[in-house]
């Protein structure tokens, strides 16, 4: 059974003809618990008829599909048209902070609106009532489609909305780190990221540079922390007011098992200097010299200084242990031993023994021993503080 192309004429003509009073009635419904949308209905009327023209006409496209096939009532997915037009209304609904289910709510009421007036018009037109209920299914069934359209726009506007902010927060983490930006440049990429500019902050980085669960890190550090990422991979943040009361506490529980490190916290101007003090301590945790988890640079700012450069490191423990190298490596070791105890414990014998659990007769043996080797260089303050260096500082 079909719809007789004079009497789809007949209806299609009578609806359009009546779209303006059938627009009236939804805003008229509309007034009290939509005033927004009533009042776009009023200023943008003639957007509006362009798409309720188009209603109208895929409207009957689906009746006369209806009739011929009842089962496979379907929206024509290849309108694309409609479909952008609807997605656009969900897209401006988050735009205007609007809530997606008052949009869908009017839907609803004007699918009622709408369905009233093509059935008064249908039954003015005398239409068969096979003909009426193709109608009706077809009505609800292409709004709910509109629904969908609109929802998905919705949807797809909060993702992109969402994707663009993580682009300027992680834009914003790289001008930080860059030592490049100005004062006012940091502000007006802060105020379009949506972060707050706090007083200090820190750089935390994965010490083992592997990628962790896509999400991991940023989400335990919120709210306010930024996204480093190195080649589309997260490797860090930027995370406000590290030392700020409990922050440390509750920074150590967020990143227990992540191999990560703590810059030390510094002014926002000064960030680079956390981001080079975190890799160096990133480095260290890998050779083992640091192996708290997760580790607090600040916490370790001497051994940074000591490492910093290894070279450096090698070639004084080079330079102060050289007198040692005559001995065995059992007696090296020995003497390396009581001299960095001597050295802890200033000249104290007893308190020597009692950590080296051996005899004080043993330590005065070994000691004639070392100043034998050293001669007075065992007497000067700063080759005392170079020796300590060397024997404190063994390396991983």
């Amino acid at each position: 059974m079909s719809v007789e192309p004079f009497e789809r004429g007949r209806l299609e003509e009578a609806l359009l003809k009546g779209l303006p009073d059938l627009l009236a009635e939804v805003r008229d419904r509309l007034v009290e618990h939509w005033p927004d949308y009533a009042a776009f209905l009023d200023t943008d009327r003639d957007a509006v008829l362009g798409p309720a023209e188009l209603f109208v006409h895929r409207l009957l496209d689906m009746s006369i599909a209806n009739l011929n096939s009842p089962d496979e009532t379907t929206f024509d997915r290849g309108d694309e048209t409609v479909r952008r037009v609807f997605e656009e209304i969900g897209r401006r609904q988050l735009q205007e902070g609007n809530d997606l289910t008052r949009l869908l709510t009017a839907f609803q009421l004007g699918a009622r609106v709408a369905w009233r007036h093509v059935a008064a018009t249908a039954l003015r037109l005398d239409f068969a009532p096979v003909h009426l209920a193709a109608l009706a299914d077809s009505v609800f069934v292409f709004v709910n489609q509109l629904s969908f359209s609109a929802a998905n726009g919705y949807l797809q506007e909060q993702i992109d909305d969402a994707m663009a902010r993580e682009r300027r927060r992680e834009e914003l983490a790289n001008l930080l780190l860059s030592g490049r930006a100005s004062t006012e440049a940091i502000r007006t990429a802060a105020q379009q990221a949506a972060w707050r500019i706090p007083e200090t902050a820190a750089v935390v980085i994965y010490s083992d540079g592997d990628q962790l669960p896509s999400g991991t890190l940023i989400p335990r550090l919120e709210p306010g922390a930024l996204p480093i990422r190195r080649n589309g991979v997260v490797v860090g943040a930027i995370v406000p007011e590290p030392a700020g009361p409990g922050r440390r506490l509750q920074l150590g529980r967020e990143l227990a098992g992540m191999a990560a490190v703590v810059g030390n916290s510094v002014a926002v101007a000064q960030l680079p200097r956390s981001l080079e003090i975190a890799r160096i301590a990133v480095r260290l945790r890998r050779t083992g010299v640091l192996s708290d988890d997760p580790v607090f640079a600040d916490e370790h700012l001497d051994a940074l200084i000591v490492w910093r450069d290894e070279a450096l490191v090698a070639a004084l423990r080079d330079e102060m242990l050289a007198p040692l190298e005559g001995e065995t490596a059992a007696a090296r070791e020995r003497l390396a031993e009581t001299l960095a105890s001597w050295l802890r414990h200033f000249g104290d014998r007893q308190a020597i023994a009692n950590e080296l659990s051996i005899h004080p007769q043993t330590v005065r043996y070994r000691m004639s021993r070392l100043k034998a080797l050293y001669g007075e260089r065992l007497d000067d303050p700063e080759s005392r503080a170079r020796l300590f260096l060397a024997l404190e500082w063994p390396g991983p």
